[in-house]
Formats: structure tokens, C-alpha cells, sequence
């Protein structure tokens, strides 16, 4: 009987492990899923993908619906808007800086239980609540030559530090700031904004997590 019940045992724990491996994907697969995903979506929105050689030859902007791939971040960029002061502006120079920024992002991949590809998971901007808009993003920004690091100041509701749980700032928003020139602006016209593409390395902690990227507008403010 005991002999019995340890093949029974056995052959759960076989079954078991069998059942996990037909459901789950390696980290290597799950990331040839989200380069798929990338691709579908530049593909659908009929985006111009530009190198950085030829970023850097139109004096860092970008024209239409052209994005710029990073190679390194692997993070797309277009430029909406550099900024207040548009060619005339500056760029952010080393030390602190208190950023406010209003975001939509939006998944670029299915995740059964968790949300479909177009599903907007976070927006303070262009949603139906119009109080969103009050509140923008804020988060302190350091720069150190070419070193870029942020934490959001605030952990209020329905904010990202409370929605995502961690103060640190998506490595994929701070791309931008090398390119555009924030000023202090209430025109939406006028305020810095961009659309990104950002693969799970330079998202949130969820996206980090369960491996897939998202699309995102932002907008940059200064908020003294």
C-alpha cells in the first residue's frame, strides 16, 4: 500500500510539472512574444521606424509619425511637441529638477486575466474622471551627465506610486529628457510631449514583471 501511494504521489508531481510546462513560457520566449507584439503594433499604426544616425541628422526630432529606436533601451521615440520654447529652449542641465507630467498608457499585449492589447491601464489626462487632469505625475528628476534617475514625490490614490507600489520612475520615460527642452507652460499646445514605445526593461514594475510593453503620451513640466 505504501509502495502504492508513492507511485500515486509521483505520478501527480509528473503531472503537476508536465501541466506547468505546457502553460508557461521561458523568459527568452515571453520576449520574442513582446518583440512580435512591437512589431504588430508599428505595422497597424503604419509608423516610419528612424536609427539614431538618422535621428541625430534631423537635429534630434522626429517628422510625422516617425519614431526613433534607441537601440540600447530598445525604447521608440516620437517628438509631439520639444517644448515652451521649442528651438529657442534648453535642454536640462545636471542637478534636481521637480517634474510634473500627465501620461496615458496603454497595454500593447493581451494578458488573460489581466487586461487585452489597446486596454489603457493607466491615463491622468483625456479620460472621462476630468479631475485626473488636476493632478499630474510628480516626480524628482537627477541628472548627472549622462546618468538619469527619478522618483515620484506623491503616493496619492489612483497615482502611479500607488498603483504600480514603488517610487521609482519608468527608465523609459527618462529617455526623452535628453532630447526635448521642459519649460513651465499651461498650454497644451506648447507643453513638451511625447509617445513612447517601451519594452518590460524600461517599464513599470508590472510590465517588468510579466514581460510586455506599452505605448504611452507623456507631457513634461516644470514644476519650478
Amino acid at each position: 500500500m505504501k509502495k502504492l501511494s508513492l507511485l500515486f504521489l509521483l505520478f501527480l508531481g509528473v503531472a503537476a510539472f508536465m501541466q506547468s510546462c505546457d502553460n508557461s513560457k521561458t523568459y527568452a520566449e515571453m520576449k520574442d512574444d513582446e518583440r512580435d507584439a512591437i512589431n504588430a503594433w508599428i505595422l497597424k499604426n503604419e509608423y516610419e521606424i528612424i536609427s539614431e544616425k538618422e535621428f541625430y541628422a534631423q537635429d534630434t526630432i522626429t517628422k510625422g509619425d516617425q519614431f526613433v529606436l534607441f537601440e540600447e533601451s530598445g525604447v521608440y521615440m516620437n517628438v509631439v511637441c520639444l517644448g515652451p520654447e521649442g528651438d529657442n529652449g534648453t535642454r536640462l542641465g545636471d542637478g534636481y529638477h521637480t517634474i510634473l507630467s500627465h501620461v496615458v498608457e496603454l497595454a500593447m499585449q493581451t494578458r488573460d486575466a489581466m487586461f487585452e492589447v489597446g486596454d489603457t491601464l493607466f491615463a491622468n489626462m483625456n479620460v472621462l474622471n476630468t479631475q485626473y487632469t488636476m493632478y499630474p505625475e510628480e516626480y524628482k528628476l537627477t541628472i548627472s551627465g549622462n546618468s538619469y534617475s527619478a522618483s515620484f514625490i506623491n503616493s496619492r490614490e489612483n497615482g502611479m506610486y500607488a498603483t504600480y507600489g514603488t517610487a521609482s520612475v519608468p527608465s523609459g520615460w527618462l529617455v526623452p529628457l535628453k532630447y526635448i527642452k521642459p519649460g513651465r507652460t499651461q498650454s497644451a499646445e506648447k507643453v513638451a510631449r511625447v509617445r513612447l514605445i517601451v519594452p518590460h526593461g524600461q517599464g513599470t514594475s508590472q510590465a517588468a514583471q510579466y514581460v510586455y510593453p506599452c505605448f504611452y503620451e507623456l507631457t513634461y513640466n516644470l514644476a519650478r
